[in-house]
């Protein structure tokens, strides 16, 4: 028998026709945002709104549905998206982005290119949006390319695939905290589980990097604006060759405005498990909220990393990173609706 979902506003609702009204909604979606020029935001209401009444719920009880979901994903996670996008764009401009990539690089040594890559996207990936890191970070890839004569395609996808799997994974990007809103859970715990699971992901990744190096051997050419594809070689490395990071901010400053919102939101959901809550522990808590927490950051970033930028700069590209948050917001609301 179907299951029934008996409430005080609606008749019953048959859960195996919610579940075909589900698929039929998630099938619109694909079809409005791969086929038409239907903007995702709309084509999320309209997948809601089909959902709810070919679903069996009562006109007024699917819009209030959607208003509802739309409004509390967002009054728990827009303040962080735009904390998030505003300190991603200070990582953008100062430089912190590929000081972390030249850290990896050199923490990890020649020979494993694929793995620095692989990290630096992971850990960018976080408070930057994964597009903006690959073409930050993209410029690099075809330098090490150049020096070692490893194939761009294995090495674009370890970076691509870091970037990716943090952002679809961790928070405080918008995908993983729009998850956390719709369905309750605690962002501390999905921020912790999230990185447990992505790092067997991004291992993976890794293997198929370099597998796909060997299959598309792939090189910048002299100028750096096309591709060449020559007989494979070994790897080479040019000891001699200088590094070009001088001018960019210390690794120090450039890590601690990322891991500070980590490091705050993993100790606020440990002391709470433990059931540790007076005293000092209260502190803890308030300054490990995600609101606080990545507000920190950003405060931190601001500080630290744009301390030499002009003011005017500083606010520009932080009005354009909320500029650019405007899509990302609507679209989680919308998100949270269908939910």
């Amino acid at each position: 028998m179907p299951v029934l979902f008996m409430t005080a506003e609606a008749p019953a609702i048959s859960g195996t026709q919610m579940l075909i009204a589900l698929g039929i909604g998630i099938a619109l979606l694909i079809f409005l945002i791969l086929k038409t020029k239907v903007h995702a935001f709309l084509a999320l209401i309209v997948a809601a709104v089909a959902v709810g009444l070919i679903g069996g719920m009562d006109p007024n009880k699917t819009v209030s549905s959607i208003t509802s979901g739309f409004g509390g994903t967002l009054g728990s996670i827009g303040i962080i998206i735009g904390f998030g996008v505003m300190m991603g764009q200070i990582f953008e401009i100062s430089g912190a982005a590929e000081r972390m990539a030249r850290t990896f690089l050199k923490m990890f040594g020649k020979k494993h290119e694929e793995i620095a890559l692989s990290l630096t996207g992971f850990i960018v990936s976080i408070p930057i949006f994964c597009d903006s890191g690959f073409v930050i970070l993209s410029p690099l890839v075809k330098a090490i390319a150049r020096q070692t004569k490893k194939s761009v395609v294995g090495l674009g996808i370890a970076l691509a695939a870091g970037l990716v799997i943090t952002h679809s994974m961790v928070p405080p990007t918008p995908g993983p905290l729009g998850v956390a809103g719709t369905f309750g859970v605690d962002v501390g715990q999905f921020l912790l589980w999230g990185i447990i699971l992505a790092i067997p992901m991004a291992l993976a990744t890794l293997v198929y990097a370099k597998w796909m190096g060997k299959q598309i051997y792939q090189l910048p050419d002299e100028d750096g604006e096309g591709w060449i594809r020559p007989p494979y070689q070994a790897p080479v490395y040019d000891l001699t060759s200088e590094d070009k990071g001088h001018n960019l901010p210390g690794t120090f400053v450039s890590f601690f405005p990322l891991l500070l919102p980590i490091v705050l939101i993993l100790v606020n959901t440990v002391t709470a498990a433990m059931g540790l809550k007076e005293g000092i522990f209260s502190i803890l808590k308030f300054i490990g909220t995600p609101v606080i927490a990545v507000g920190l950051g950003l405060i931190a970033a601001i500080y630290m990393l744009a301390f030499h930028t002009p003011k005017k700069v500083v606010m520009h590209e932080m009005e354009k990173g909320i500029r650019s948050a405007g899509i990302i917001i609507f679209v989680t609301g919308a998100g949270g609706a269908l939910g």
